[in-house]
């Protein structure tokens, strides 16, 4: 501590704890009625009457999927996304941001360096070539995870076949199916109107994980009894068992109708080849502790690389990993079963390493994983027991 002499007011500068940044921030990329705002330009949108402003409303033959889907992400708990306007065909390359074409700042690319997004959204292309770019772009950068579209009446070996060129070895993408049909808002003259389509259901779903991770938190699995799916009136294909068993095998992720205008999504699988990365909260929570701790620990670039760094770094990330613990985050039954922090001479780095400029971390957690299947088992008993 300072010494302090004289009386008056002395202003120190104390080291901001760690917190948990926000999850639920999409990106939209489509074409859009209006041309108001330039090709490849991030718009931050905050709600859908913002978003009619600046890009219009739906439009079959002009703008088929990109109102519908941030309509649903706001009308399922979205607050907050950022839209790319693009005129090019979906198959051409330039509109995922080809970085040798001229268009660079379209699609994908123009998202690259935009801060705050978790969730990426193209909807209703369903070409190879731009899911497998958006997979790539979410995996490059880390810290991003896209919501895929399946092909529109597609029946279920049709999706199969179509999951099975897609990979994400360590799940940052999931596939949702079918379609679903919705009330979508449009205009006639000076009138607002609504009519009933099929759309594709990744702005549903994105609104969805940000009304969960909201209520829950991101380590809440975006599925089940809470997933209920607003705005939702039928799906374009009722899933019989079967069908769902060999869904989810596949790891498609299903939605599913209740009857009643009651659509849940009844899935909560990733792409991943990785088997300790299969679920979509396990993968979302890796994300959220990552940037969360990176950002929190930036302060720590050029202090001197010693005990007292080493001892105030683990005590930093340890008091925001036993605030998650408290909150549910993790399994285990006390914060030293739930997670470690290590970081220090001959337990992460080497004398090389500090020589170096390198200051080592390692954190371990058990995180939670979504009970997908309850078996109760009951069997036939006398009276006295």
């Amino acid at each position: 501590m300072p010494e302090y002499i004289s009386p008056g007011v002395y202003i120190e500068e104390v080291n901001k704890p760690i917190e948990g940044l926000s999850t639920n921030c999409a990106a939209f990329v489509g074409t859009a009625a209006y041309d108001h705002v330039p090709v490849g330009e991030p718009t931050l949108i905050t709600s859908w009457r913002r978003f009619v402003e600046k890009f219009g409303r739906f439009e079959k033959d002009k703008a088929p999927f990109l109102p519908p889907a941030v309509y649903g992400f706001f009308i399922n708990g979205g607050k907050r996304c950022y839209v790319v306007r693009v005129k090019a065909s979906p198959a051409n390359k330039d509109y995922i941001g080809n970085p040798k074409s001229s268009r660079t700042k379209t699609g994908l690319s123009a998202l690259s360096d935009m801060e705050g997004v978790s969730i990426i959204c193209i909807p209703g292309i369903t070409a190879n070539v731009v899911q497998s770019a958006m997979i790539e772009h979410c995996e490059k950068l880390g810290n991003r995870f896209c919501i895929l579209d399946p092909p529109e009446k597609a029946h279920v070996a049709a999706v199969k076949k179509f999951r099975s060129n897609l990979v994400s070895e360590d799940g940052y993408a999931a596939l949702y199916y079918p379609w679903i049909k919705t009330s979508i808002e449009t205009t006639a003259g000076d009138n607002i109107t609504y009519i009933r389509d099929f759309v594709p259901p990744c702005g549903y779903i994105a609104g969805v994980y940000a009304r969960i991770d909201d209520k829950r938190g991101v380590w809440k699995a975006p599925a089940g009894v809470e997933a209920d799916i607003k705005g939702a009136a039928e799906v374009e294909l009722d899933l019989p068992a079967k069908a769902r068993d060999e869904l989810n095998q596949a790891g498609i992720n299903c939605i599913r109708n209740f009857g009643q205008n009651i659509i849940k999504v009844w899935g909560a699988r990733t792409l991943a080849l990785n088997n300790q990365l299969k679920y979509v909260s396990v993968r979302r929570l890796f994300i959220f502790l990552e940037e969360s701790i990176k950002e929190g620990t930036r302060w720590v670039v050029f202090e001197p690389n010693d005990e007292a760094l080493w001892t105030k770094v683990k005590s930093r990330i340890t008091s925001f990993l036993t605030n998650l613990w408290r909150l549910g985050a993790f399994m285990g039954s006390t914060s030293e079963k739930a997670f470690f922090v290590r970081c220090g001479l001959s337990t992460t780095m080497l004398q090389f390493d500090i020589d170096t400029g390198r200051v080592i971390i390692e954190i371990g957690i058990a995180p939670l994983k979504p009970a997908e299947f309850i078996i109760l088992r009951i069997s036939h008993c006398s009276q006295d027991f």
